[in-house]
């Protein structure tokens, strides 16, 4: 692994409302940032805003104020959400930026003037939801096939970027790269689009027609298509023309992190614009799955759209982090519910992670003075938790450069409940009572390294509650060292601090979730309050007809062939196969549990119905030392 790390994020578009697919995009890239720090590392994590556009026009127009002003405002939505959940990004990049416009106008003259862009007219049907061109054939019902919405036929001068020369190279490289498009799945459908014929990109929209966007420098009366804008903001933060010497250690990145909808955007235009500038692709593209809420597709009309403030505001910015990283496998979709939510918390979090603190610093206060004790030889436990510290270590590790951030999360919870089981079979509070002082000292000290281990661990999922677990073992900074997994690390003497539980177990959904999902029941729909409202929309227009062809399309330029993008085939409906498709098997989560009522079960008739047993999972074991068991 190079000792240099770079990681970005889609960049934002700036007329939406953050949510928690935005959050975990970025958490995510987060984590991964903060452990890479941990190693020693240089990281240039860069997350933004994409600020230009139609939609960004019409938006500010209905505010009747400018778009620079309406983009100046929005910005901060996203701004303001990373800062309260934790997210340390390096650079925060806007298209509105005037070092990035000035890197667009230059790669557009250089490519210009290399003969990579061309004038020629265009005919198609435009979707200004979409901000795209459409064929008759991508047409659903007569309409956009990403928005539902109306499109209407343009023909028009455009410029193009000659995308389809770079085509088998990008083919090549896919080749030659087989973890250049993870996961798997995502790869494979990259490999089936490129299958297809790979037009030439239309770059550049008429200001007639729409002003806000970057001029292109060699035709003041066009600005450039707003994914050509914006896909260079990754090399236009990093460096490209005013920081060369940086520029060299940023790129490639290492990760490029996406929604899986975007992924065509991010391979074949970004791609082959890369190859024409004489750059190389990043190292990895990981287009992640997308998040359902109750069981729904999240969505602004259904009004389900999880406020990752709201859940900041109820949980804290640690427990959201963690629970995002752990619900779901990066690469595949996943739902969000409260209770699963809450769950999560208490069982890993609240049960195990923060009972084992709890414990072995409070024993710890209570028979050995409070200060870090000395080792005892080792016993046959003793060696037992030393491997399971290692073993735990190293499955993180490989979990994490993997970027599977569930699996981390699993080693983790995995020491962290070997750490309860080795305090339950060592029995300290029997060692106390028979006065068995040095063997007492040495469960207790290996129980606070297995701590340290563990605090180390959850610190790039939950930062604050990880330096906080930290600082009361005495243990200084946190860091990823090869001696990490010893135990046998801490300061003897080192004093202890006890303090209020890490994470305080929750009995009952907090008040705030509790009225947003009471205004869901009440409106027909699983919706979370929003604590950041959306910009005032104007009157919803009635849909115009769906469009017909017209008698006679003006023709393409004859001499090229020209798209205005490449959209990969859509992957067969998982119904048509008796078996279940990978994403769906990667939301199947088993708990165990124990019972807790277990009902009467009456003597079954032809009309009895079922009953059912509730479990709950089960806590820690208690004992006289875990002052936060439940009974």
């Amino acid at each position: 692994m190079s000792q240099h790390f770079t990681i970005t994020t889609p960049i934002y578009y700036v007329n939406d409302v953050p949510h928690i697919g935005h959050s975990y995009t970025t958490v995510a890239a987060d984590v991964i940032s903060r452990l890479h720090r941990m190693r020693g590392h240089e990281v240039f994590f860069l997350t933004g805003t994409d600020e230009h556009g139609q939609k960004v026009l019409e938006a500010a127009n209905r505010r009747g104020v400018t778009p620079q002003q309406h983009t100046d405002e929005l910005h901060l939505r996203f701004k303001n959400l990373w800062a309260r959940l934790d997210v340390q990004y390096d650079a925060f990049v806007r298209t509105t930026d005037a070092k990035h416009q000035a890197v667009v106008r230059r790669v557009l003259q250089e490519l210009h003037d290399r003969g990579e862009i061309y004038q020629a007219t265009y005919a198609g049907w435009y979707s200004t939801a979409a901000e795209r061109f459409w064929t008759e054939k991508d047409l659903i019902d007569g309409k956009c096939p990403d928005s539902g919405l109306p499109v209407e036929w343009v023909e028009e001068m455009n410029y193009f970027f000659k995308m389809g020369k770079y085509a088998d190279q990008l083919r090549a490289w896919l080749e030659a790269h087989p973890d250049w498009v993870r996961p798997e799945s995502r790869r494979n459908e990259l490999i089936g689009a490129l299958k297809k014929d790979v037009g030439d990109l239309c770059i550049s929209r008429p200001k007639a027609r729409m002003s806000w966007g970057i001029p292109l420098p060699f035709d003041e009366e066009y600005v450039t298509y707003v994914w050509f804008d914006a896909l260079l903001n990754y090399v236009s933060a990093a460096g490209i023309h005013d920081d060369p010497a940086a520029f060299a250690k940023r790129w490639p990145a290492d990760f490029q992190l996406l929604g899986k909808d975007i992924l065509t955007t991010h391979t074949v235009y970004w791609g082959t614009m890369l190859f024409a500038m004489g750059l190389e692709p990043a190292r990895c593209l990981y287009a992640h799955g997308w998040w359902t809420v109750e069981g729904q597709k999240m969505s602004k009309s259904l009004g389900n759209v999880v406020d990752p403030n709201l859940l900041v505001d109820a949980y804290g910015p640690d427990a959201l982090r963690y629970v995002l990283m752990s619900e779901k496998g990066f690469g595949a979709d996943g739902d969000f519910s409260h209770k699963a939510f809450l769950l999560r918390y208490n069982a890993e979090l609240a049960n195990d992670i923060g009972n084992l603190a709890h414990r072995a610093i409070s024993m710890t206060e209570k028979w050995l003075g409070g200060v870090v004790p000395a080792l005892d030889a080792d016993r046959d436990e003793d060696r037992a938790l030393s491997a399971a510290s290692a073993t735990a270590v190293s499955r993180f590790m490989e979990c994490v450069d993997a970027l599977d951030y569930r699996g981390a999360i699993e080693a983790l919870v995995t020491l962290s409940s070997a750490g309860n089981k080795y305090v339950d079979s060592m029995g300290p509070w029997a060692l106390n009572k028979a006065g068995d002082t040095a063997r007492l000292a040495g469960v207790l000290r290996r129980t606070l390294e297995l701590c340290r281990v563990v605090g180390t661990l959850i610190t790039p999922f939950c930062p604050n509650k990880g330096a906080e677990l930290l600082r009361r073992l005495s243990a200084g900074e946190p860091r990823l060292t090869d001696d990490l997994a010893q135990l046998d690390r801490l300061p003897e003497g080192g004093v202890l601090s006890l303090g209020d539980p890490l994470f305080p177990r929750l009995d009952e959904l907090p008040p705030a979730i509790q009225s947003a999902l009471e205004k869901a029941s009440a409106g027909g729909a699983l919706r979370s309050l929003q604590v950041n409202a959306p910009m005032p929309a104007a009157k919803a227009e009635k849909p115009a007809k769906a469009p017909k062809s017209p008698a006679k399309a003006a023709p393409a330029a004859p001499e090229v062939k020209m798209s205005e993008t490449t959209t990969p085939a859509t992957p067969a409906s998982p119904e048509a196969s008796a078996h279940i498709v990978y994403d769906d098997f990667a939301k199947v989560q088993l708990r165990a549990g124990r019972v807790v009522e277990p009902p009467a079960i009456p003597t079954p008739t032809a009309c009895s119905s079922s009953r059912w047993t509730w479990v709950r999972p089960s806590p820690a074991p208690s004992s006289p030392g875990s002052p936060t068991a439940t009974p």
